[in-house]
Protein backbone atom coordinates (compact mmCIF):
# COMPACT_ATOMS: atom_id res chain seq x y z
CA UNK A 1 0.00 0.00 0.00
CA UNK A 2 1.27 3.45 -1.00
CA UNK A 3 1.99 6.22 1.70
CA UNK A 4 -1.29 8.22 2.48
CA UNK A 5 -1.34 12.23 2.12
CA UNK A 6 -2.12 12.63 5.51
CA UNK A 7 0.78 10.30 6.54
CA UNK A 8 3.47 11.92 4.20
CA UNK A 9 2.48 15.37 6.58
CA UNK A 10 5.35 16.60 8.57
CA UNK A 11 5.05 16.98 11.73
CA UNK A 12 4.39 20.93 12.75
CA UNK A 13 7.12 22.90 14.12
CA UNK A 14 5.05 24.07 17.30
CA UNK A 15 3.86 20.27 17.96
CA UNK A 16 7.67 19.36 17.76
CA UNK A 17 8.22 22.31 20.08
CA UNK A 18 5.85 21.27 22.58
CA UNK A 19 7.01 18.07 23.26
CA UNK A 20 10.89 19.42 24.15
CA UNK A 21 9.10 22.03 26.15
CA UNK A 22 7.51 19.74 27.71
CA UNK A 23 10.68 17.82 29.04
CA UNK A 24 12.16 20.86 29.89
CA UNK A 25 9.11 21.42 32.13
CA UNK A 26 9.94 18.32 34.11
CA UNK A 27 13.32 18.49 33.89
CA UNK A 28 14.24 22.39 35.03
CA UNK A 29 11.38 23.95 36.40
CA UNK A 30 8.87 23.37 39.52
CA UNK A 31 5.29 23.93 40.00
CA UNK A 32 4.66 27.51 40.27
CA UNK A 33 7.58 28.92 38.84
CA UNK A 34 7.56 31.56 35.93
CA UNK A 35 8.71 31.22 32.86
CA UNK A 36 11.41 33.07 30.52
CA UNK A 37 9.51 35.86 28.68
CA UNK A 38 8.75 34.76 25.00
CA UNK A 39 11.67 36.43 23.44
CA UNK A 40 13.93 34.64 25.70
CA UNK A 41 12.31 31.11 24.72
CA UNK A 42 12.02 32.01 21.37
CA UNK A 43 15.92 32.66 21.23
CA UNK A 44 16.59 29.56 23.58
CA UNK A 45 15.36 27.21 21.10
CA UNK A 46 15.82 28.73 17.67
CA UNK A 47 11.70 29.09 16.84
CA UNK A 48 9.74 32.35 15.74
CA UNK A 49 7.86 33.73 18.10
CA UNK A 50 4.65 32.72 16.80
CA UNK A 51 5.40 29.22 17.25
CA UNK A 52 6.45 29.07 20.79
CA UNK A 53 2.98 30.90 20.96
CA UNK A 54 1.23 28.00 19.77
CA UNK A 55 3.46 25.47 21.45
CA UNK A 56 2.91 27.38 25.09
CA UNK A 57 -1.09 27.16 24.03
CA UNK A 58 -0.92 23.26 23.34
CA UNK A 59 0.22 23.25 26.90
CA UNK A 60 -1.56 25.37 28.43
CA UNK A 61 -4.86 23.32 27.02
CA UNK A 62 -3.24 20.26 27.99
CA UNK A 63 -2.82 21.96 31.79
CA UNK A 64 0.84 22.16 31.95
CA UNK A 65 1.04 25.71 32.27
CA UNK A 66 -1.33 28.42 33.49
CA UNK A 67 -1.41 32.34 32.54
CA UNK A 68 -1.90 34.45 35.37
CA UNK A 69 -2.89 37.89 35.56
CA UNK A 70 -0.04 39.97 36.88
CA UNK A 71 2.04 37.31 36.61
CA UNK A 72 2.99 35.40 33.53
CA UNK A 73 3.37 31.90 32.33
CA UNK A 74 3.90 29.92 35.12
CA UNK A 75 3.74 25.53 35.24
CA UNK A 76 0.68 24.04 36.54
CA UNK A 77 0.30 21.92 39.25
CA UNK A 78 -1.04 18.15 38.66
CA UNK A 79 -4.61 18.34 37.74
CA UNK A 80 -7.12 17.83 40.59
CA UNK A 81 -10.37 15.17 40.33
CA UNK A 82 -13.28 17.43 40.31
CA UNK A 83 -16.72 15.04 40.47
CA UNK A 84 -18.96 16.33 38.40
CA UNK A 85 -21.93 13.37 38.15
CA UNK A 86 -22.91 10.39 40.22
CA UNK A 87 -24.71 7.63 39.39
CA UNK A 88 -27.54 8.51 41.47
CA UNK A 89 -29.64 11.60 40.04
CA UNK A 90 -30.12 14.56 41.80
CA UNK A 91 -31.45 17.90 41.53
CA UNK A 92 -28.82 20.59 42.05
CA UNK A 93 -28.40 21.71 45.82
CA UNK A 94 -29.27 18.45 47.35
CA UNK A 95 -27.16 16.23 49.01
CA UNK A 96 -23.38 16.64 49.47
CA UNK A 97 -23.97 19.24 46.55
CA UNK A 98 -20.05 20.92 46.68
CA UNK A 99 -21.81 24.06 44.64
CA UNK A 100 -21.91 27.61 46.29
CA UNK A 101 -25.10 29.91 45.45
CA UNK A 102 -24.39 33.42 44.69
CA UNK A 103 -27.38 34.99 43.31
CA UNK A 104 -29.90 34.80 41.29
CA UNK A 105 -31.85 37.02 38.42
CA UNK A 106 -35.20 37.09 36.00
CA UNK A 107 -34.05 37.56 32.53
CA UNK A 108 -34.50 35.92 29.04
CA UNK A 109 -31.74 33.17 28.65
CA UNK A 110 -29.47 32.49 25.41
CA UNK A 111 -31.31 31.77 21.90
CA UNK A 112 -29.94 28.01 22.82
CA UNK A 113 -31.25 27.77 26.26
CA UNK A 114 -34.57 28.67 25.44
CA UNK A 115 -34.43 25.84 22.83
CA UNK A 116 -33.43 23.68 24.87
CA UNK A 117 -36.37 24.50 27.50
CA UNK A 118 -38.76 24.93 24.87
CA UNK A 119 -39.62 28.83 25.99
CA UNK A 120 -39.87 31.90 24.03
CA UNK A 121 -36.62 34.08 23.65
CA UNK A 122 -38.19 36.67 24.79
CA UNK A 123 -39.49 34.70 27.92
CA UNK A 124 -37.56 35.43 31.15
CA UNK A 125 -36.39 32.13 33.07
CA UNK A 126 -34.56 32.40 36.49
CA UNK A 127 -30.84 32.18 36.47
CA UNK A 128 -29.02 30.49 39.52
CA UNK A 129 -25.16 31.43 39.45
CA UNK A 130 -23.27 29.08 41.36
CA UNK A 131 -19.40 28.84 41.98
CA UNK A 132 -17.62 26.01 42.98
CA UNK A 133 -14.11 26.08 44.98
CA UNK A 134 -11.42 23.61 45.34
CA UNK A 135 -8.46 23.46 47.32
CA UNK A 136 -9.01 26.99 47.71
CA UNK A 137 -9.30 27.78 44.10
CA UNK A 138 -11.81 28.68 41.67
CA UNK A 139 -12.51 25.83 39.71
CA UNK A 140 -16.40 26.28 37.84
CA UNK A 141 -18.79 28.49 37.76
CA UNK A 142 -22.44 27.76 36.61
CA UNK A 143 -25.31 29.56 35.36
CA UNK A 144 -28.66 27.04 35.92
CA UNK A 145 -31.34 28.56 34.20
CA UNK A 146 -35.07 27.39 35.84
CA UNK A 147 -38.36 28.12 33.77
CA UNK A 148 -41.02 30.09 35.35
CA UNK A 149 -43.11 27.32 35.28
CA UNK A 150 -40.55 24.65 36.85
CA UNK A 151 -41.59 26.70 40.15
CA UNK A 152 -44.69 28.28 39.97
CA UNK A 153 -44.99 29.14 44.02
CA UNK A 154 -42.00 30.83 43.70
CA UNK A 155 -43.71 34.07 43.45
CA UNK A 156 -45.45 33.74 46.71
CA UNK A 157 -41.96 33.73 48.87
CA UNK A 158 -40.29 36.32 50.40
CA UNK A 159 -37.36 36.31 48.65
CA UNK A 160 -35.83 40.35 48.93
CA UNK A 161 -32.03 38.95 48.01
CA UNK A 162 -30.88 37.76 45.31
CA UNK A 163 -29.23 34.91 47.36
CA UNK A 164 -32.23 33.92 48.97
CA UNK A 165 -34.34 34.05 45.66
CA UNK A 166 -31.48 31.54 44.34
CA UNK A 167 -32.11 29.41 47.60
CA UNK A 168 -35.37 29.82 47.31
CA UNK A 169 -35.52 28.41 43.75
CA UNK A 170 -33.12 25.52 44.18
CA UNK A 171 -35.58 24.49 46.97
CA UNK A 172 -38.79 24.70 44.89
CA UNK A 173 -36.89 22.97 41.80
CA UNK A 174 -36.44 19.86 44.45
CA UNK A 175 -40.26 19.40 45.29
CA UNK A 176 -40.54 18.56 41.63
CA UNK A 177 -40.04 14.48 41.22
CA UNK A 178 -37.10 14.04 38.93
CA UNK A 179 -37.39 11.83 35.81
CA UNK A 180 -34.10 11.79 34.66
CA UNK A 181 -30.92 13.57 33.19
CA UNK A 182 -28.35 13.80 30.53
CA UNK A 183 -24.93 15.41 30.57
CA UNK A 184 -22.45 16.63 28.19
CA UNK A 185 -18.98 17.87 27.75
CA UNK A 186 -17.17 19.84 25.47
CA UNK A 187 -13.92 22.17 25.37
CA UNK A 188 -14.24 25.88 25.14
CA UNK A 189 -12.72 28.90 25.46
CA UNK A 190 -13.50 31.28 28.70
CA UNK A 191 -15.85 34.39 28.23
CA UNK A 192 -14.99 37.50 29.58
CA UNK A 193 -17.36 36.91 33.21
CA UNK A 194 -16.43 33.47 33.55
CA UNK A 195 -12.54 34.36 33.19
CA UNK A 196 -13.40 36.26 35.99
CA UNK A 197 -14.65 34.19 38.10
CA UNK A 198 -12.64 31.70 37.72
CA UNK A 199 -9.35 34.00 37.94
CA UNK A 200 -7.97 33.41 34.18
CA UNK A 201 -7.57 35.38 31.20
CA UNK A 202 -10.42 35.71 28.50
CA UNK A 203 -10.04 33.12 26.22
CA UNK A 204 -8.33 30.62 28.28
CA UNK A 205 -9.39 26.64 27.91
CA UNK A 206 -12.45 25.58 29.82
CA UNK A 207 -14.76 22.03 29.59
CA UNK A 208 -18.65 23.01 29.37
CA UNK A 209 -20.56 20.48 31.30
CA UNK A 210 -23.97 21.30 30.21
CA UNK A 211 -26.87 18.84 32.20
CA UNK A 212 -30.74 18.93 31.55
CA UNK A 213 -33.14 17.80 34.20
CA UNK A 214 -36.22 16.30 33.22
CA UNK A 215 -39.46 16.11 35.23
CA UNK A 216 -42.81 16.09 34.02
CA UNK A 217 -42.22 14.90 30.74
CA UNK A 218 -39.80 18.07 29.44
CA UNK A 219 -36.95 20.05 30.31
CA UNK A 220 -37.37 21.40 34.12
CA UNK A 221 -33.84 22.81 34.26
CA UNK A 222 -30.66 23.19 32.32
CA UNK A 223 -27.31 23.72 34.17
CA UNK A 224 -24.10 25.47 32.37
CA UNK A 225 -20.80 24.75 34.19
CA UNK A 226 -17.37 25.87 33.41
CA UNK A 227 -14.71 24.20 34.75
CA UNK A 228 -11.26 25.52 34.18
CA UNK A 229 -9.14 22.96 31.98
CA UNK A 230 -6.26 23.82 33.12
CA UNK A 231 -6.78 22.49 37.01
CA UNK A 232 -9.97 20.06 36.32
CA UNK A 233 -9.86 16.64 35.84
CA UNK A 234 -13.52 15.51 35.35
CA UNK A 235 -14.64 11.96 36.96
CA UNK A 236 -17.99 10.94 36.45
CA UNK A 237 -19.85 8.35 38.65
CA UNK A 238 -20.00 7.44 42.24
CA UNK A 239 -16.90 4.74 40.93
CA UNK A 240 -14.81 7.26 38.85
CA UNK A 241 -15.62 5.31 35.66
CA UNK A 242 -15.05 7.44 33.43
CA UNK A 243 -11.75 10.14 34.15
CA UNK A 244 -10.58 13.03 31.67
CA UNK A 245 -7.00 13.35 32.51
CA UNK A 246 -4.45 15.63 30.73
CA UNK A 247 -1.15 15.45 32.30
CA UNK A 248 2.53 13.46 32.68
CA UNK A 249 0.98 10.76 34.16
CA UNK A 250 -2.14 9.71 31.14
CA UNK A 251 -5.15 7.41 31.90
CA UNK A 252 -8.00 5.98 31.21
CA UNK A 253 -10.24 3.65 33.76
Amino acid sequence: MGTTQLESVPEPKYWHLKTVLSEALDSEFTVGEILPNERDLAARFGVARATLRQALEQLELEGRLQRRRGVGTTVAPPRMGVAVGSEQQVWPGTGDDAWQTSGCTLAAPPAVVATALETARDQAVHIVRRSRVSHGQPVAAELLYVPVTSVPDLTAIDTPSEAARARAVLRELQRLELEGQDRAVELGSARADDARELDRLPGAPVLVVTTRFFAGGRTAALSVATYRADTCRLTFGASGGVEIHHGPERQAS
